[in-house]
Formats: structure tokens, sequence, C-alpha cells
């Protein structure tokens, strides 16, 4: 997958009745994050400026180009798929959602990886502003690539164990543990389900 850097954003600066569209349109230079020796590594996309504005792009966002030719945000977190051991792995940790469109739908815990941050650092301080809990990180189990009607989220998810303290929950509506069997009894966000999958086969 190609990912690219929103550089600049131009709007449009002609009339709609002189090109014959009803729907204003916005110039939107991109970036590749990273260029070989076969691409100039820029790319010109003609958006309009209402599906900028409902996809919350703007310049110095990360984008990718869908299958389906839509342009997404892209988004980068970290999933803890908390187990009771590490190397027993009978019990997975999750929460229901408290907030939000997926309100009520069941996650890893996680969050965003911030600037400068491995994945294993962000995991750590997710973990710890949202659960209280200092954890050591294990293996990784895959990344998740799935594309959201509104962006694209690619997750790394990684085993842990719990180091010290508690479990608190502080934006989740409810947690509980699970075994590999009872993963099906709740309703989970799509990009864990595919996490899910992997864990099951393991």
């Amino acid at each position: 997958m190609e990912i690219y850097i929103v550089k600049n954003i131009f709007e449009a600066d002609y009339g709609c009745e002189e090109t014959g569209r009803e729907t204003p349109m916005a110039l939107m230079r991109l970036e590749k994050c990273s260029v070989d020796n076969s691409d100039n590594g820029v790319k010109h996309l003609e958006i309009s400026e209402a599906y900028l504005a409902s996809h919350k792009i703007s310049e110095g966002d990360k984008v990718c180009i869908a299958e389906s030719g839509d342009v997404l945000k892209y988004v980068r977190v970290v999933a803890a798929v908390i187990s009771d051991t590490v190397n027993g792995k009978k019990k997975y940790f999750a929460a229901s959602r408290g907030y939000g469109e997926y309100k009520g739908w069941w996650e890893f815990p996680g969050g965003k990886i911030e600037s400068g941050e491995t994945s294993e650092q962000a995991l750590v301080r997710e973990i710890r502003e949202e659960l209280t809990a200092e954890i050591d990180v294990g293996e990784l189990i895959r990344t998740v690539e799935y594309d959201y009607p509104d962006f694209h989220l690619s997750m790394d998810c990684f085993y842990a164990e719990i180091r010290s303290g508690q479990l608190v929950l502080k934006e989740a509506m409810e947690a509980r543990w699970f075994s590999p069997e009872e993963f099906d009894e709740v309703r989970w966000l799509p990009a864990d389900l595919e996490l899910i999958d992997t864990i099951k086969k393991i």
C-alpha cells in the first residue's frame, strides 16, 4: 500500500459555471512517504471540497488510496491483546467502546501512535492512560489493514501481559476476559474481528 502526505490543498479558483460542474473541486498535491527511483513520488488529484470536509482530510495528513479509488485518511494505531499469562494465553481482555459511532462495540485496548513513538511505546502509554495498568509488550501478532468508510486503519497488534496495577476502565463502557470460544458472544469492531480470526488460528 502506498502512503502519501497531503502537502497542499488548493481551493478551486474557477467558477463551476465555467467548467460545467455543479460541485466545487480542489486540487490536492500528495507526496509519497517513501520514494523509489522509478517514481517521483508526487501525485495530483482533483477532489471535491465536500469530500475533504466529510473525511476530515487536511494538509499534513497521511492518506492512502483504497481499492475503490477513494482517498482515505491513514490512521496508524496499536492494540494490546492482554492475556492472563503470556505463555498460557487462555483468556484475553477486551472492552466495549464508550463513545462515538461504534459505541457498545467490543475491541482490544490501544490507541493512536504519537509522533516519535514506536508501536511498543505507544501501547504502554495508551494502556496506562486508558486502563491505569503497566504492561509488558510481547510479540507482534500481525498488522491489520482495514478500510472503514471514512478512513484507513493500520493497527499493529501485540500480545501483552499486566506487569503491575489493576485494569481500571476510564473510557470504556464494559470489559471482560474472553476465552477464544467466547469471542463470538459480543459484537466486535470490524478491524478487531480480523485480529480475532488470526488469534483463533494460532
